[in-house]
């Protein structure tokens, strides 16, 4: 696909870090830059409050768990709203929603309109990672409107409240997201198994050149005692090529603690850091702590940093004003990391990069369905007690544990998302993949 001459209205939403880092590596497609939903110069007064509004909700529903008393009922009062329902017993889920006529009603009072407007200048094709947006453009009458899908598991909010009429087309990042919207009445042809669009530079390529050197080495990181080479040794050469197979540097055991859109969680990375202390002090492995572009986690995380390894090298603090600098940051640190911490978000499709995923306690109902869909492909480990990191942690990496989620994330998830849903895109259809590791 030439960059150059063929371009998409590129939206997404400014609702946690999910939406915007689906997008991300499609940015060349953009036509005018990235549209993100209730933001920017071309909506309305009410329409910027309506956003205001879901945002503040989002924002609270994320930090709820932690309010003394009132936050746990509070929480599951709010998920209730968003729960996933069970996959089994297989039923069909077209009936409409509570949720579902409730969107449909705020598009009618004006959400999304700006974005209508602006999309309505040039006939092309609409890409966006946010439901709201999907519907609100197929609404409108728009013929090619694509909607990536940010999750393993979805709610019936993401699909018209007639599937059957509308003609919106779905990246699914995997089987169960695919399987959900079949459920929930899209037709099949409507449905494109890409995977989650990761990031082009993490990738190298449709080959993976640059992942299976990032990974070559980063499996020597995660097997001190050569435990997963001596079960697996033949296959990661062949997967990924003996040349990639040598260790070449001498860079330190490296974690990632990243928190979310909403900034929860920060506390988690302070006590990874006090518990690794001694650790860090000697050189013996390097923490990230992923402030995104939340200024008082970064404040937080500097403090922690202080704290345990003043004037010292070994914490490093990701943080930036912008998202798309943030992202790229992020991006580039993750070549040189071992263990990826985070709630089980849109990042838990990383796993896919040969990361292990060092699973939070999940907030709300699509994490709960990314935890099982992680542990189902063996690609993640339960968050034991951080104060205790240094102990079970790295029981885990004597055992080559984390090596194994790090070498099933890689086989078992799709890793060419960001290059199947240009393909989509150009050519209307998807091949179905004939590698089960090249897809």
């Amino acid at each position: 696909m030439n960059d150059s001459t063929y371009k998409v209205w590129l939206v997404s939403a400014d609702m946690g870090y999910g939406h915007q880092r689906a997008i991300y590596p499609l940015k060349d497609l953009a036509e005018e830059g990235i549209i993100t939903v209730g933001s920017g110069g071309r909506i309305s007064q009410s329409e910027r409050k309506m956003w205001r509004r879901l945002l503040g909700v989002y924002e609270f529903f994320s930090r709820a768990k932690g309010i003394p008393l009132i936050g746990p009922p509070l929480f599951s009062l709010l998920d209730s709203m968003l729960k996933i329902p069970s996959i089994y017993p297989m039923r069909n889920l077209s009936s409409t929603t509570f949720q579902v006529n409730l969107l449909e009603s705020q598009i009618d009072k004006g959400l999304c309109k700006g974005m209508l407007e602006i999309t309505s200048e040039k006939n092309i094709p609409i890409v966006t990672s946010f439901y709201a947006s999907a519907i609100a453009a197929d609404r409108k009458g728009f013929n090619r409107v694509y909607c990536i899908i940010c999750d393993a598991d979805i709610n019936r909010v993401w699909v018209a409240k007639n599937p059957w009429e509308s003609r919106v087309e779905y990246f699914a990042p995997c089987g169960k997201a695919a399987h959900r919207l079949k459920a929930y009445g899209v037709p099949e042809e409507r449905i494109h198994l890409t995977g989650f669009p990761l990031p082009t530079g993490l990738l190298g390529d449709e080959n993976l050149s640059v992942l299976k050197r990032d990974l070559g080495q980063r499996l020597f990181h995660l097997d001190p005692l050569g435990k997963f080479r001596a079960r697996h040794g033949r296959n990661v050469e062949f997967f990924l090529g003996k040349e990639n197979c040598v260790f070449r540097n001498d860079r330190k055991l490296t974690i990632a603690f990243a928190v979310g859109g909403a900034g929860a969680q920060k506390e988690i990375g302070r006590k990874i850091a006090h518990s690794l202390k001694a650790k860090l002090q000697t050189g013996a492995l390097r923490l990230i702590l992923v402030a995104g572009i939340r200024k008082e986690v970064k404040e937080y995380f500097e403090e922690t940093k202080a704290q345990v390894d003043p004037g010292g090298d070994a914490i490093r603090v990701i943080y930036s004003e912008s998202l798309h600098e943030y992202f790229d940051l992020f991006h580039n640190a993750l070549h040189e990391t071992d263990i990826l911490w985070t709630k089980p978000s849109e990042l838990s499709f990383y796993c896919g990069l040969g990361m292990p995923i060092v699973v939070c306690p999940s907030i709300g109902s699509q994490e709960k369905f990314n935890k099982m869909w992680l542990r189902e492909i063996r690609a993640g480990v339960k968050q034991e007690n951080p104060d205790y990191t240094d102990q079970w942690l790295f029981d885990s990496l004597h055992r080559g544990t984390l090596a194994e989620c790090a070498w099933d994330g890689f086989l078992k998830t799709r890793k060419l998302g960001s290059f199947n849903v240009r393909r989509v895109i150009e050519n209307g259809y998807l091949e179905r993949a004939s590698d089960p590791v090249m897809r």
